[in-house]
């Protein structure tokens, strides 16, 4: 405590800091119903999960840090983790340990629950509630709902699958060639996937039935994540780059593959780059026990389907109505038609699937997307040329964005 003067005033300047004791509770409400936050000017009583979270904070331990000793490596996707990490890490044990994918309990080896959470074989069944739901709307609220996917990829996986069902629904109806090839869409992308990336790394995975939301309105995108800002940290403190890391092991890998550049500065360039874009300040705003953040279109971007039937709303967008065809295509399928959204040639597309006989690739994944109209050639005169490369059709880029 200091006093001070200002002026003809003195004040009395009193400085808190954290406790270790915390959380603090009101005798007469007890430890359980006792808890309160402080949000922006106004107290709320802290939920179960958020207590936990304090306590962990407490113990200077993140919910992903936590190990899950029912569990062993064999529960993890390995793969799939593999497949991302290719080229940077050889992932051995003691590598998967430096990550803090696997931990040590009771002298062995078992995942933490943030491995379980970006690539556990059987996420579902512990964390129901780990995935993304997106929705495309009519209008500018969410009373007519014209197609929607639940997405269950592994985390990293879920970035480019949400992006893509976003491109789905800025098309337009636009000239998709003419898109594709200078890659423009009527909707922010750069700061979408900022956005994204962000609710994926700073969810609370421990709140039950919140799932990630990604709502897509005529005039703005919506992200909602489960879990307020950690105990400490304002809207403000986000904005001018104050960074506390909810999810650790999530944030390092996540770091690791390059979808986070720098701590903190993920919401500084989203503001910038709406400022560049000449677009309205993206908001963020903390409602009830989540996060959104709201991305604004702009007046030329903005998609007017009010009034519009669904048959209407399937035309101006260039989707049928039912939002979606049923093809099946297994995991070399779909990596394929993924990475031709760019045009990529045939050499690329093996080495993403790790196939070396070009003839059986050809065979197996290349000439059934081919008959199903999901990819077209660049020289279609000339299949054999060694120029050839291979884009995905506007029917493919409607399958991708459901898968």
């Amino acid at each position: 405590m200091d006093l001070i003067s200002i002026e003809d005033q003195t004040l009395l300047m009193v400085q808190v800091y954290p406790s270790g004791q915390r959380p603090h509770f009101l005798k007469k409400e007890g430890l359980v119903e006792g808890v309160y936050v402080r949000l922006g000017s106004t107290n709320r009583k802290a939920d179960r999960e958020l207590i936990a979270e304090l306590n962990r904070s407490c113990s200077g331990i993140s919910y992903d840090e936590m190990p899950m000793p029912d569990l062993s490596e064999d529960d993890l996707d390995l793969k799939a983790a593999r497949k991302h990490f290719s080229g940077r890490r050889d992932l051995s044990s003691e590598e998967l340990l430096t990550l803090k994918l696997l931990t040590v309990d009771q002298n062995r080896y078992v995942p933490t629950q943030g491995a379980m959470l970006l690539y556990g074989k059987r996420r579902d069944l512990y964390f129901p509630d780990a995935w993304v739901q997106c929705g495309r709307f009519i209008g500018r609220d969410k009373a007519d709902i014209f197609d929607h996917i639940d997405i269950h990829d592994t985390l990293p996986d879920a970035v480019e699958s949400i992006i893509l069902f976003l491109k789905k629904h800025a098309m337009r109806g636009a000239d998709f060639s003419e898109i594709r090839r200078k890659d423009v869409w009527s909707i922010p992308l750069t700061i979408l996937r900022e956005v994204i990336i962000n609710a994926l790394v700073h969810a609370d995975y421990s709140q039950i039935g919140a799932p990630i939301r990604v709502s897509f309105f005529d005039d703005r995108i919506e992200v909602e994540n489960p879990g307020i800002l950690l105990p400490g940290m304002t809207i403000e403190d986000v904005k001018s780059g104050v960074s506390k890391i909810r999810n650790r092991v999530i944030a390092r890998v996540f770091r690791e593959l390059d979808l986070i550049e720098q701590w903190g500065s993920g919401f500084r360039r989203i503001l910038q780059e709406a400022t560049d874009m000449g677009l309205s300040e993206p908001v963020i705003e903390e409602i009830g026990m989540r996060v959104r953040v709201t991305v604004f279109l702009s007046e030329e971007q903005v998609i007017h389907t009010e009034g519009l039937s669904r048959d209407q709303v399937g035309t101006k967008s260039g989707l049928s109505p039912s939002g979606r065809d049923q093809v099946d295509l297994n995991d070399e399928q779909r990596l394929v038609l993924q990475k031709c959204i760019q045009e990529s040639g045939i050499t690329e597309l093996m080495a993403v699937v790790q196939r070396t006989n070009r003839s059986k690739f050809r065979e197996a994944v290349i000439n059934p997307l081919l008959d199903k109209g999901l990819l077209e050639m660049t020289i279609p005169d000339k299949p054999n040329s060694s120029k050839q490369k291979y884009r995905v059709t506007r029917k493919g880029m409607d399958i991708l964005a459901i898968l």
